[in-house]
């Protein structure tokens, strides 16, 4: 079976307008990448950012005539849209093996793999996160959470008690249960990521009582070993004050997702409640750690 995919580029205020064109003449599927160099970073829950410029590809199925579906469309947009306006003809594939190929075992440090439910690993010896691409945040890949691994399995975190602030996945909770943490309180205000966490959990034998799972306004006051955020740096800034009351004084914080332009107010924020560590970093993203000052230091 073919299919017939019609794709253009347009701004962002013209998605609405070819959207409803596409769907109005029977498109089977409607998606949007950039057309340009803009990254979109982790959005908040409810929030649906779009691209300044856009390409939009529409596809239908192959009993529709092709050649009156290019008419209609050309002679319904703007004449700047209608001249953009590319067709290309695909053909059945095996899909779910074609999306197998782009994910193979991440090495995040040398004991330390994450390798996808369809993948042997590489090293049965080292530690092993069983974990699928999915829809919350974390596959291990992008540099915020390749450097969050990477401290975790340099560090001591045995017997340690622990939170991850805007878990995602879960993957670094997970992460830090398979390192030694006696117990980790994974956190997100997305309940899509919560679903995730504890789904990556099962595949990863990790049991209720070493991960809990909460929303942020079930966390108490109880204080941690170690506090891990890789969210926003403007969540982060927000924060600082009350992830300080989080942590046991020597405790320690894990601070990412943060851009190298962003490294010094995140620094200013943290500074007058811990010893903070040089920064890791990797391409423009760094890595924050640091010790929460002893009692008598604030006082």
């Amino acid at each position: 079976m073919a299919w017939w995919q019609f794709s253009l580029n347009c701004q962002a205020s013209e998605l609405e307008q070819v959207e409803n064109l596409m769907t109005g003449l029977g498109a089977v599927s409607i998606s949007l990448s950039d057309a340009g160099d803009e990254p979109i970073y982790e959005p908040l829950p409810g929030d649906n950012p779009v691209w300044q410029e856009s390409i939009i590809a529409a596809i239908f199925d192959d009993a529709s005539d092709h050649e009156f579906l290019y008419q209609q469309i050309t002679g319904e947009l703007p004449a700047h849209l209608a001249q953009g306006v590319r067709l290309k003809t695909l053909h059945d594939q095996d899909w779910n093996q074609s999306y197998k190929k782009h994910f193979h075992p991440l090495q995040c440090a040398p004991d330390l793999w994450i390798v996808p439910s369809w993948s042997e690993p590489p090293d049965p010896a080292a530690t092993i996160i069983r974990l699928d691409p999915g829809l919350a945040f974390g596959t291990g890949s992008h540099p915020t959470t390749a450097l969050c691994l990477a401290w975790l399995a340099a560090s001591d975190i045995d017997n340690r008690r622990v939170i991850d602030f805007g878990c995602g996945s879960g993957i670094l909770a997970i992460a830090a249960v398979k390192l030694g943490a006696r117990q980790v309180i994974a956190v997100d205000i997305d309940k899509q990521a919560l679903t995730a966490c504890h789904s990556n959990m099962a595949v990863n034998a990790i049991k209720s009582e070493q991960i809990q799972v909460i929303p942020p306004g079930e966390l108490g006051q109880s204080r941690v070993d170690l506090l891990i955020a890789n969210i926003l740096a403007g969540p982060l800034i927000e924060l600082a004050p009350g992830f300080a009351e989080l942590v046991e004084p020597g405790g320690q914080i894990l601070l990412s997702g943060i851009l190298k332009t962003q490294l010094e107010d995140i620094q200013s924020a943290y500074r007058p409640y811990f010893n903070l560590d040089p920064a890791s970093c990797r391409e423009d993203w760094v890595c924050i750690s640091g010790h929460r000052f002893q009692q008598e230091a604030n006082d």
